[in-house]
């Protein structure tokens, strides 16, 4: 690989690929609707942590709601220490992609 096309590849990824600051932002401001997950591109896990965060609200007049909002403040914590990997694995699958095309 010569140096004028490794420099192109890591250029695109730069720009194209998500913010670590950007992502822990919405993590620590916007975590419960699993909006850091959709920032990301896990849209089917992060509908499915605003799922249980609208079932787990909805249902803590009953007590019962309590189970989802728990489930979803530790896997909102375990986000905070997976943003990386998420991040890393987006880049690796870019480089594939952008070094694949290339001729």
């Amino acid at each position: 690989m010569t140096d004028t096309r490794a420099l192109y590849i890591e250029q695109r990824i730069a720009n194209e690929t998500p913010s670590a600051l950007v992502a822990y932002l919405l993590w620590f401001f916007l975590g419960f609707f699993g909006a850091h997950r959709f920032y990301l591109g896990r849209w089917v896990s992060g509908l499915m942590m605003l799922v249980l965060f609208g079932i787990g609200s909805a249902l803590t007049f009953l007590l019962v709601g309590y189970i989802p909002l728990a489930l979803v403040g530790l896997w909102w914590l375990i986000d905070a220490l997976m943003i990386p990997s998420m991040i890393a694995s987006d880049r690796a699958w870019l480089r594939y992609e952008i070094a694949r095309e290339l001729p």
